[in-house]
């Protein structure tokens, strides 16, 4: 065992499976996706969301996810589209391209959890999850502490 503090150790963990999601990627033809791409890929909606939204959801300001969003846009993943609700506003949707991307990333994040499981016990990852998945709620105010 290690000495080294929970959080970074999480966060070397992360770093590992992020490489490995874009090495994957690239590997697949989605050459062009970056790790910073994930403001948008992660929280986009099903039917798009507003810049606004997508901005709250990661974490990150409107003007660096609306860079994000052009970058994406021009590689042919996203696409700005009049707002439903709003027709001043624009509503940000994943291209048919940038679906398949989405899903591949889904996939290959389903197969490095599935050889977790496989070398570490199903009861293990599963473990692993809910304590991960109540130190976030905790963090963000959502369960007593």
């Amino acid at each position: 065992m290690t000495d080294i503090p929970l959080p970074p150790l999480l966060g070397e963990l992360k770093e590992l499976a992020i490489a490995e999601l874009h090495r994957r990627l690239h590997e697949e033809g989605y050459s062009e996706v970056r790790p910073g791409h994930g403001c948008v890929f992660r929280f986009i909606d099903t039917e798009g969301s507003r810049l606004t939204d997508l901005a709250e959801r990661s974490g990150y300001s409107k003007q660096a996810v609306g860079e994000v969003t052009a970058d994406l846009e021009a590689l042919g993943y996203v696409e700005r589209i009049p707002d439903p609700l709003d027709g001043r506003a624009k509503t940000i949707r994943l291209t048919e391209h940038g679906r398949y991307a989405q899903a591949a990333a889904a996939r290959i994040f389903s197969e490095i959890e599935r050889r977790w499981a496989e070398q570490f016990g199903d009861e293990r990852i599963a473990q692993l999850r809910e304590t991960v998945e109540l130190l976030l709620a905790a963090e963000r105010g959502a369960v007593p502490a």
